[in-house]
């Protein structure tokens, strides 16, 4: 995990964790059911923080016999599973809460006291949110921000930014719930603030699993990648042309290249592989998260008809 990456992970780690803390003092006090969603939220949260930097920790392990190519991907898994648990834990239970205490609804005691609570909780989110779009912004380049949650190859940083900003939110509708409760007499619109805060949930949690799934079938190297690999390979001396070649990120900071290139055909078998050997090595140059490359030298399937009449 890169340096930034893990900033962003702390920062929301320790936000939600005191977060989470005062919003069940909040709840025991208040009884308010946004409270208690709010407060479950944060936990989830805070687990969801807990996974990523272990993620990060498993994604550094060295290849074994069984995982000849490491284990980058495990980023990506525990960043699924960080998007299920907002899923279940974050958002269908707000959903539940909301719709018991819609049925049911009851008073709400001491509202000051949450609000008061809501505004601790935005300030230390904001702060989480802060130092994560600081983070996002030095990888997102030109582009907008939600192209960088659908095309970043980092595991972490789209499931920062997307759970701070739902935190955010939800913690406005939750304010808002209370203060309409506070303003009607009416416990239901508390209850109804739980129920949105669900469904925010779940829309974020569904973004999330659908993009950590694209990641961890496989995706392709970033066409600017794409282009800069092409660029140096067709530059590189005694290359002919490119046949063909496939990358797949193993992991957001490691890229496996597989290309047929042609080469001078007039080349010794010792001069050959030190073209290899090179133009490797200005692949590495440009893009330095192509860690593993395979070359295969090959012949144009024209170049074999020619040769062959």
């Amino acid at each position: 995990m890169q340096d930034g990456s893990r900033r962003a992970v702390i920062a929301a780690l320790l936000a939600n964790l005191g977060i989470a803390i005062a919003k069940f003092a909040g709840f025991a006090i208040t009884g308010a059911s946004s409270m208690l969603a709010e407060a479950i939220h944060s936990c989830a949260d805070t687990g969801n923080q807990a996974l990523l930097l272990w993620g990060g920790t498993r994604g550094k392990l060295e290849p074994t016999p069984r995982h000849p190519f490491g284990y980058g991907r495990e980023r990506y898994f525990w960043a699924f599973v960080v998007a299920l648990m907002l899923f279940t834990l974050g958002g269908l239970f707000a959903v539940y809460e909301g719709a018991g205490k819609l049925m049911h609804p009851h008073a709400i005691s001491s509202p000051g006291v949450a609000i008061g609570i809501l505004l601790l909780g935005v300030a230390l989110e904001g702060y989480s949110f802060r130092t994560a779009i600081v983070e996002a912004g030095k990888q997102r380049g030109q582009h907008s921000w939600w192209e960088f949650i659908r095309h970043t190859k980092s595991a972490e940083l789209p499931v920062v930014l997307l759970e701070d900003l739902g935190a955010l939110l939800g913690l406005v509708i939750a304010m808002l719930g209370i203060f309409l409760a506070m303003l009607t007499g009416d416990a239901r619109y508390d209850a109804m603030g739980s129920i949105a805060i669900g469904v925010l949930l779940v829309a974020i949690a569904v973004v999330l699993a659908v993009e950590m799934q694209s990641l961890l079938i496989g995706e392709a190297a970033s066409l600017r990648d794409q282009e800069a690999i092409r660029s140096q390979l067709e530059g590189s001396e005694h290359v002919s042309r490119i046949i063909h070649m496939r990358t797949l990120h193993l992991g957001p900071d490691e890229l496996l290249l597989a290309a047929k290139v042609e080469f001078d055909e007039r080349l010794a078998f010792a001069d050959l592989a030190r073209a290899i050997d090179a133009a490797e090595a200005r692949v590495r140059e440009a893009v330095p998260a192509a860690r593993l490359i395979y070359i295969e030298p090959d012949v144009h399937r024209a170049n074999r008809e020619e040769a062959s009449t």
